[in-house]
């Protein structure tokens, strides 16, 4: 980038924080009012939907996401600037080593293995990234409840580069994204942005049909052609069991299609601002 300087501004969203974040927030902003500005939601939408709050109030031409936690240190912005202007739409951050918990990164393993199947793309997603203000415009096109940045963007461009970045202990509190958060981010990504569930409940229904017509020969085989009598109840409990609960899984997903349905009809919204500063 040379000697040019160039122009920014921050924006910080509090998604509702139960500390003391917005007081924070204020210092901060009474300190650099010229490029700083700061937006308060009036309860805790969720970390896409907060960032599609930022995206909504962005100027740039160039938008950086980044999380409070500082796990990415801002000097590595940088690295994403250079490479954005080798001509790609978005460009992640990619970690040399991961400096979450166990748990975090099995969790985190689960959604990049997700994500990689349902887009078919070759990198990893991370919370770390730059966008062009185009494709920013293309994200905010989509205004229903239920929102995951990266499958938005797989949907909006193919032009995505990659850079290798530091990602450091974090050094106060504790991550937000718990294994329910992850789980449920799963279920979101899966849901929103596929049909892979339903597909998988008909081919385990068609299994699981083709297994009890199977059983159902068998016995009758074994009646007529070896009069062997057919007793006991464990056989009938163990299949009446397996039976139900493979209807219970596919009632479940359907369930899950259905409700997003209803919550987007009835237009849930993707976020409230309580006050913008």
């Amino acid at each position: 980038m040379g000697n040019i300087k160039l122009s920014y501004e921050i924006i910080f969203i509090d998604d509702a924080s139960p500390d003391d974040s917005w007081k924070v927030l204020n210092q901060i902003r009474k300190k650099d009012s010229e490029h700083v500005k700061i937006i308060r939601l009036t309860r805790n939408f969720g970390q896409h939907n907060a960032l599609m709050c930022g995206f909504a109030h962005v100027k740039g031409d160039y938008v950086v996401t980044l999380d409070d936690d500082l796990q990415n240190p801002p000097e590595e912005i940088t690295k994403l600037l250079k490479k954005i202007e080798e001509g790609y739409a978005v460009v992640y951050g990619e970690y040399v080593l991961k400096k979450h918990s166990t748990y975090r990164n099995v969790g985190s393993s689960l959604v990049q293995y997700l994500y990689k199947k349902i887009f078919d793309v070759p990198g990893n997603l991370t919370s770390f990234r730059i966008i062009r203000k185009q494709v920013i415009k293309g994200l905010l096109e989509y205004t229903k409840n239920y929102t995951f940045i990266d499958g938005l963007i797989a949907w909006q461009t193919r032009n995505i580069g990659y850079v290798s970045v530091s990602h450091i202990e974090r050094k106060k509190g504790t991550s937000g994204y718990t294994i329910s958060k992850l789980i449920i981010l799963s279920v979101n990504m899966l849901t929103n942005f596929s049909i892979f569930p339903l597909q998988l409940a008909t081919i385990v229904g068609f299994i699981m049909s083709l297994l009890g017509l199977v059983m159902t020969l068998f016995i009758i085989f074994k009646k007529l052609f070896y009069g062997i009598p057919v007793t006991g109840f464990a056989s009938t409990i163990v299949t009446i069991t397996i039976f139900s609960g493979t209807q219970l899984i596919t009632i479940g997903l359907i369930g899950e299609y259905i409700g997003r349905i209803h919550l987007n009809v009835n237009n849930k919204p993707q976020y409230r601002i309580r006050e913008i500063i």
